[in-house]
């Protein structure tokens, strides 16, 4: 039983720790444009998009 005063507290900062780590990517940029990325695959080895790059990219 007193196995779970650690467990619970290690657990929820563990939770803290998963969601800081999503917010981070969500806020710098991660999840702008995942289509795109998508479709770079599928185009020619040296085809361009003509510099459609977006600014957090540079």
């Amino acid at each position: 039983m007193e196995i779970l005063y650690v467990l619970i507290p290690v657990s929820v900062l563990l939770v803290l720790a998963v969601l800081a780590v999503l917010g981070w990517a969500v806020n710098s940029g991660q999840f702008e444009d995942i289509e795109q990325e998508g479709l770079r695959i599928l185009q020619p080895e040296g085809q361009t998009d003509g510099g459609n790059v977006e600014p957090h990219q540079e």
